[in-house]
């Protein structure tokens, strides 16, 4: 089940941009029993190696934007720092209703999002922004990245379209690059911090290296904007499931006290 599950996501991913932390994570979650830690760091290291085999690719077509990435990855790279080790300094124990809350959320929102862009004739309309804006814009989604790995292809690529001109296929290849370097110096604070579910991770690169290949060609047979509405509607299930999980999901008991017996 692992192997489909990385296959289907890497394809996604591949093809639109969307769907390592947004899909990867709550996948593990709901239907592999992950917990919710280990869980973000199998999404970020698996995210990492998959961008890994797509981001050349964008890159020979020329769709990186190197100016604008320097301007995003400005914001980004200091505040995926900061999620990630702010999640590493929290009790483990603790931080599995937070980060369902965060997850779900997230999912919904930026689901919800691309949504609204697909089904729209005309898409997200921007309103371009300073480049020297950019670094702002995109420091609240490293840091969300770093804490849950959920965001960066979703919300990253709404902020490109609203906030610059890049054209569709730079979007793309810059937000696929841009989540590429959050995820590996995310993933590599996390990896240190915990270590790696080698056994799960093993089995959804299996699936998921040939699936990004077959994605970034899919993207010259199909469209991308059809893709999209599909896999926003499966997002959206997720988030709904995970912010669900989240109000049942008890709160951690705090330490019971000690008592002194006479």
């Amino acid at each position: 089940m692992e192997i489909i599950a990385g296959f289907l996501i890497a394809l996604a991913i591949g093809a639109t941009g969307v769907g390592a932390g947004s899909i990867t994570a709550p996948i593990l979650i709901l239907f592999f029993g992950m917990s919710a830690p280990n869980a973000v760091t199998t999404s970020l290291v698996f995210s990492t190696i998959v961008k890994l085999f797509a981001t050349p690719i964008y890159l020979s077509r020329g769709h990186v934007n190197f100016r604008v990435l320097a301007y995003i990855a400005g914001g980004g790279l200091p505040a995926v720092i900061i999620g990630s080790i702010l999640l590493n300094h929290l009790d483990k124990n603790g931080l599995t209703r937070p980060i369902l809350i965060i997850v779900g959320i997230v999912v919904l929102i930026s689901a919800m999002g691309t949504f609204c862009r697909s089904i729209s004739p005309t898409g997200i309309v921007g309103t371009p922004v300073h480049p020297g804006w950019l670094p702002v814009v995109f420091a609240p989604i490293g840091f969300e990245v770093g804490f849950s790995s959920a965001g960066a292809g979703a919300l990253g690529t709404v902020a490109l379209m609203r906030f610059t001109t890049l054209h569709p296929s730079e979007i793309v290849g810059t937000d696929l690059a841009f989540g590429l370097l959050l995820s590996i110096f995310a993933g590599g604070i996390h990896v240190m911090a915990t270590g790696v579910p080698w056994p799960v991770l093993l089995k959804l690169l299996a699936g998921g290296i040939p699936a990004v290949l077959i994605g970034t060609q899919l993207v010259k047979v199909l469209e991308p904007r059809k893709m999209r509405l599909a896999l926003c509607v499966w997002l959206i299930y997720i988030g709904g499931q995970l912010s669900w999980r989240a109000i049942q999901t008890p709160t951690a008991a705090p330490p019971a006290a000690r008592t002194t017996s006479r």
